[in-house]
């Protein structure tokens, strides 16, 4: 009985994965890097998120068509 040979992954599919690690390591490093620059200025790191402003609605862009 021969097992069978698994496909294999196209080079663009590599390419992919390899990106994705890398921003997720480039990401934890950040991170890391963030929080020790938070804790040498006693900045809180995550900062607390804020809340948008609601926009104005008559200031408001948009690609609906005008009741002029």
């Amino acid at each position: 009985m021969k097992k069978e040979a698994k496909p294999l992954a196209s080079l663009a599919d590599v390419e992919r994965e390899v990106v994705a690690e890398y921003r997720e390591l480039g990401r934890r490093q950040l991170e890391v890097r963030l929080q020790q620059l938070a804790d040498q200025t006693g900045e809180l790191f995550p900062p607390a998120p804020t809340q948008a402003a609601l926009p104005d609605p008559a200031h408001r862009a948009g690609s609906g068509k005008s009741d002029r």
